[in-house]
């Protein structure tokens, strides 16, 4: 697997793995097979692993040191923290206090078996909360030794800029598909690139519908919380199924999938893209993304089979539980 640097100096392999699905949000999953998908991640060169204390919550920090804490050296451990829970697994919402997120960052250190986490990202941005103070407490977290770089998810492009003023940013994670580019409309990539630092996109294959495994609603849980997503209703879901057709035809030209096809767009648009998968069959799928040479007529036809304003329901994350964002 290729690397690449993000912001601050951090290198990372060039597709990540999301964990999430492995514990939460997405149905029932098989704990042997995806313990097998990490610990066979990093054996390819995947060696960005990606995670929060929201999913499960605690319980998939808890599978990853399970899985990876003899290979610990190996790995980017990236985890986040905002959405106040108690111990005992209690959610009450957004919290980006100096306090919660110290003590969230201790209780993260001690699920993952490990003394420092490599990415530390702020969740969601508390809105009662000035970002400086939130990013204030990042900062001592780095001089501590307990954090190595930090970073924001779905921030905008001024709470980014006051943000790296108070510590540099490595990454700003957002949803970021051919399904969902409001990171380049709305001027946060614009902001990343003039301030060096790195887009890891979330959700790169639209919450699955950009690859051979949900093809219909049938193939999602009664239990997956996609479900409830504004996407995932059945006319919604239909229309969205047929624009996916055509990325599907540009695919089939380069004989690769429509998973490999719409990650090597992201990296053509200069992010880190992390699927979320739980099988290690779609984790060397997705793999083979990053050898996809796509010409800039490639990456143009593929934007237009899928149009902003074709897409059927918003991308609404609100719609799943707290920290559901893969």
């Amino acid at each position: 697997m290729k690397t690449t640097l993000l912001g601050d100096g951090l290198r990372v392999s060039a597709i990540g793995l999301g964990a999430m699905g492995m514990s939460a949000f997405y149905g029932s999953s098989d704990e042997a097979e995806s313990i097998a998908t990490l610990r066979h991640a990093v054996d390819e060169g995947v060696t960005f692993i990606d995670t929060a204390e929201a999913y499960g919550p605690f319980e998939n920090e808890k599978l990853i040191a399970r899985a990876l804490g003899d290979r610990r050296d190996e790995v980017i451990l990236a985890t986040k923290a905002s959405s106040e829970t108690d111990d005992d697994g209690t959610v009450h919402g957004r919290n980006g206090t100096p306090e919660y997120i110290k003590r969230a960052a201790n209780r993260s250190l001690m699920h993952l078996g490990t003394d420092v986490i490599d990415l530390y990202y702020l969740h969601r941005v508390d809105p009662n909360v000035p970002i400086e103070e939130s990013m204030g407490a990042m900062a001592e977290l780095v001089a501590e030794g307990k954090v190595r770089h930090v970073g924001l998810s779905e921030a905008g492009a001024d709470t980014i800029r006051k943000a790296h003023a108070v510590h540099p940013l490595a990454a700003v994670q957002s949803e970021f598909s051919l399904f969902s580019r409001d990171v380049l409309h709305n001027g946060e990539k614009q902001v990343m690139d003039e301030l060096g630092i790195g887009l890891v996109a979330f959700s790169p294959l639209g919450r699955g519908v950009l690859t051979s495994g949900v093809r219909s609603l049938d193939d999602l849980d009664a239990d997956d919380a996609r479900r409830g997503l504004p996407r995932f209703q059945p006319e919604a879901f239909a229309a969205n199924r047929r624009l996916v057709e055509r990325v599907e035809a540009i695919a089939a030209e380069k004989d690769v999938t429509v998973a490999q096809v719409a990650l090597a767009w992201l990296l053509a648009e200069g992010a880190v893209p992390i699927p979320g998968t739980r099988r290690r069959a779609r984790l060397d799928e997705n793999m083979g993304a990053a050898e996809i040479e796509l010409t800039s007529d490639d990456r143009r036809r593929l934007a237009e089979a899928l149009p902003a304003d074709d897409i059927a329901g918003s991308r609404d994350g609100l719609a799943l539980p707290v920290g559901a964002d893969r």
